[in-house]
């Protein structure tokens, strides 16, 4: 158990949080939630123990494991995957070091014999002699086959180097779970293993993720951080959310009695309750649900992008035509004979268990990247405007101010500061912020800005590659309610399960072995396929 007694943390002069009382018990996944810098990564810092409050007191229970995933993907690169997953429980791995160096002595003594007892026993205790075992197990669900694990981590690819890092958090059962982001850089299999994992972890879990189909699947309890304080409340990040928006309202509607909020406070709780019977989290927390009064909830201080795209014309009769592409890159052949055809009207997810290959077409689809066998042909109606996944080269000039950059992108009679102030304020650059230089701006400031130069450009055909990556969850969902109602073509990857389930009407998968192409299916319609459920299966076995 951890409990937090009057906890305060000042970091740079500024107060991060203060007032701070929580208890976090076994059986039970913890959301924690905020605006981007609200301190959410830091909060599980000081859960770990990494830093220390300013005032007030994080107790954890004594002889408690806390295991969190690194963030580091090349911290480990002269270890194993084996060595790298058993180090995960580091006094388990301290004991099997210092076990194997005394049978190692060339002068054991008794003395040696009798620490070699204590220590065996101590390993079994920790059952240590399954934990190769054990660990092989945990690697191959995430699909990390036997034949690499006794390989170095530095031959890994990028994203067996997250599945490995992912299994060393996991590994030992810990006592207390704690997982910055971690379904970043995992494909669909590997996150619908890990939802049902953390379903039926019996200890205690805390997530900080954006992915909000995630926190709903997992969590019984959502940790806001907000107005300087974090505050706990029962449920997944659906009703969070809704009881936010609910309190809202409440708090803006001054004439209503206070009988009538409750009224419908109380109606809203049983919907939620009723909506709610898929997930045997929120419903084995309906009593709590039931006990929840209308000063339980409080209205967020979040603020939403406003994101809503027009199209200069609309399509014609023809959009996308992709014929035969082939691609190689560094001597691996990434896409092989790519072919399918996208009509107007659809908006189209693209999905694969690797990252470089829905990159490498969404570019080859952009113009940026050239395929080296094959054709792409747009139709002749066709205006594209994309977001990158890395869109480094589009803030070349460090020194730009936001509204200059801007700028180059308004059609003629919106490039007036005064349009470009609004405009930039709608997507939450106030004031002075829109003076600031690109440099200066962070991963989700840069994606903002990327999608205010979509909106300028008001193209009939959208590509967006990943483009929640680094976005808070607020900006998720006004970019997601954007897309909704954009009434244009649609292309798009991203591994957020909730934006491709609410927008795409058209999935297409790319795998080592060609193309699955599923025209008038939503994202969970394609999940929930046979073929899909079989590799899903396969995973669980």
């Amino acid at each position: 158990m951890i409990t937090i007694n009057n906890m305060g943390l000042q970091l740079s002069g500024q107060k991060l949080y203060e007032n701070v009382n929580l208890k976090f018990t076994p059986g039970n996944c913890y959301g924690v939630i905020g605006a981007n810098g609200a301190g959410k990564s830091t909060f599980l810092k000081l859960l770990e123990g990494k830093i220390a409050p300013s005032n007030g007191e994080v107790h954890v229970d004594k002889n408690e494991r806390i295991s969190s995933l690194s963030q580091d993907h090349y911290g480990f690169e002269e270890q194993t995957v084996m060595q790298t997953v058993i180090q995960g429980y580091k006094h388990l791995a301290d004991v099997m070091e210092e076990k194997d160096a005394l049978y190692a002595k060339a002068d054991f003594t008794d003395a040696d014999g009798i620490k070699a007892a204590n220590l065996e026993s101590e390993f079994a205790e920790m059952d240590g002699w399954n934990a190769e075992s054990d660990a092989s197990q945990l690697l191959q669900s995430l699909e990390i086959p036997e034949e690499l694990h006794n390989q170095f981590m530095s031959e890994l690819t990028e994203g067996q180097k997250v599945k490995v890092l992912l299994a060393r958090a996991l590994f030992g059962e810990p006592d207390i779970l704690l997982l910055d982001e971690p379904t970043n850089g995992l494909d669909v299999y590997t996150i619908d293993w890990l939802e049902n994992f953390l379903a039926d972890y019996p200890k205690i879990t805390i997530i900080v993720s954006h992915d909000r189909h995630f926190l709903n699947q997992t969590c019984t309890m959502m940790c806001d951080v907000d107005f300087g304080e974090i505050k706990m409340y029962v449920g997944n990040y659906d009703f969070w959310l809704q009881s936010s928006q609910l309190a809202a309202k409440m708090k803006s509607d001054s004439n209503a009695k206070k009988a009538e909020k409750v009224k419908e406070l109380q109606e809203f709780i049983a919907r939620f309750s009723a909506n709610a019977s898929k997930s045997k989290q929120a419903t084995s927390r309906k009593k709590q649900l039931d006990k929840i009064t209308l000063d339980d909830i409080k209205p967020s201080s979040r603020k939403y992008p406003f994101i809503k795209f027009e199209q200069e014309r609309e399509l014609g009769n023809d959009l996308l035509r992709v014929d035969k592409v082939s691609k190689t890159i560094d001597g691996v052949k990434v896409l092989d004979n790519v072919t399918f055809t996208l009509r107007p009207g659809e908006k189209t997810a693209i999905v694969s268990r690797n990252d470089v290959i829905t990159s490498t077409l969404m570019q080859i689809l952009a113009g940026t990247m050239t395929p080296d066998e094959g054709e792409i042909t747009w139709g002749q109606t066709v205006k594209v405007s994309s977001v990158p996944k890395d869109f480094a080269a589009e803030f070349n000039n460090n020194d730009i101010r936001i509204i200059d950059w801007l700028r180059q992108y308004a059609p003629k009679g919106s490039d007036d500061d005064a349009f470009l102030r609004q405009f930039l304020g709608r997507m939450l650059f106030s004031g002075d912020d829109v003076n600031k230089q690109v440099k200066v701006l962070s991963g989700g400031e840069k994606v903002r800005c990327m999608l205010s130069k979509m909106m300028l450009e008001k193209g009939n055909t959208l590509l967006l590659d990943d483009p929640t990556n680094h976005l808070d969850l607020e900006s998720i969902t006004s970019l997601n309610e954007g897309l909704e109602g954009f009434p244009g073509a649609i292309i798009f990857t991203s591994h957020d399960h909730e934006f491709i389930q609410t927008i795409a009407n058209h999935i297409i998968e790319v795998s080592n072995t060609g193309i699955i192409d599923r025209a008038d299916t939503t994202y969970d319609e394609f999940i929930n396929h046979p073929d899909v459920q079989k590799k899903l299966a396969d995973l669980y076995e």
